[in-house]
């Protein structure tokens, strides 16, 4: 098993601080996005599909509930991708390289958005 904690953790942080911000901040752009929200949004979708190739599903439509459900939707999103990558065999390297990316948007998009 791997360990997601960092990743976790990582989307807690962010998705926390989304669910707290004003309207006026969610909607406010930021360099590559036309909101705070759709840089979440955007985060919380690459979070899904790298889920669902993890777990070997098909591609599904990640949809857009509003500015100000971004939060909640990028937590479901960054612990289904937790969940699929902990109940991997320790041995694909491919895993731990996703983890690591994982980690590193969810990362970016704080520093992008803070």
């Amino acid at each position: 098993m791997h360990d997601v904690e960092p990743l976790v953790e990582a989307v807690d942080s962010l998705a926390d601080r989304f669910r707290s911000l004003p309207q006026s901040k969610l909607l406010g752009a930021v360099p590559g996005h036309e909101s705070r929200a759709a840089a979440a949004l955007e985060l919380a979708r690459r979070l899904a599909a790298l889920a669902l190739v993890a777990e070997g599903g098909p591609a599904r439509e990640f949809p857009d509930a509003g500015a100000f459900a971004v939060g909640d939707q990028l937590a479901v999103a960054g612990h289904d991708l937790a969940a699929a990558l902990a109940a991997l065999p320790d041995g694909p390297a491919a895993a731990g390289e996703v983890l690591a990316a994982a980690v590193a948007a969810v990362r970016e998009t704080a520093a992008l958005c803070a």
